[in-house]
């Protein structure tokens, strides 16, 4: 099956950022304990899966897969768990851009799987959080209540004792 060189591309780009993604979580889970260290290992293997999906994909459409770097520079080095958690929100978020670019191929089955991938990404972006989103992220922030207004003019209003 031969397919179309600007979807190969794109799912080029996907994988080379899966590549960097994996780099990162190798890193940041020799680097972390407990709880946090059990999340970063889930991360990392749902990451695996995914490149390794991407490759097949590559692969079945005639294209030859991009390989990974020898090392990736980090845009900061995690010296501790929020560091680190801070670290996997922005590696989702770049992997998430590169599947954003997938979601324009031109085959529907690579946009689906994009629009998967992205949600999985977010999600656990979201994970890594200290603190939950609200929950409709963009709404405005809900209005504190006004004052009760002043009682209309001739209106009877019921007082203690009446």
């Amino acid at each position: 099956m031969s397919g179309d060189a600007g979807d190969i591309d794109k799912l080029r780009k996907a994988l080379a950022a899966e590549h960097a993604v994996l780099f990162a979580y190798g890193l940041l889970g020799a680097r972390t304990s407990g709880t946090l260290r059990s999340r970063m290992s889930a991360a990392y293997e749902a990451h695996r899966s995914r490149r390794d999906q991407l490759r097949a994909l590559i692969t079945a459409r005639g294209g030859r897969p991009v390989e990974p770097d020898a090392s990736y520079a980090l845009p900061f080095f995690p010296s501790n768990a929020t560091l680190a958690a801070n670290l996997a929100v922005h590696l989702e978020g770049g992997v998430t851009a590169a599947y954003l670019e997938l979601a324009a191929a031109t085959e529907e089955p690579l946009r689906r799987h994009a629009a998967l991938a992205m949600q999985e990404a977010v999600a656990r972006s979201y994970s890594f959080r200290p603190a939950q989103p609200a929950a409709f992220p963009g709404m405005p922030a809900k209005a504190t209540p006004a004052a009760s207004p002043a009682a209309s003019p001739g209106a009877s209003a019921v007082q203690d004792g009446e």
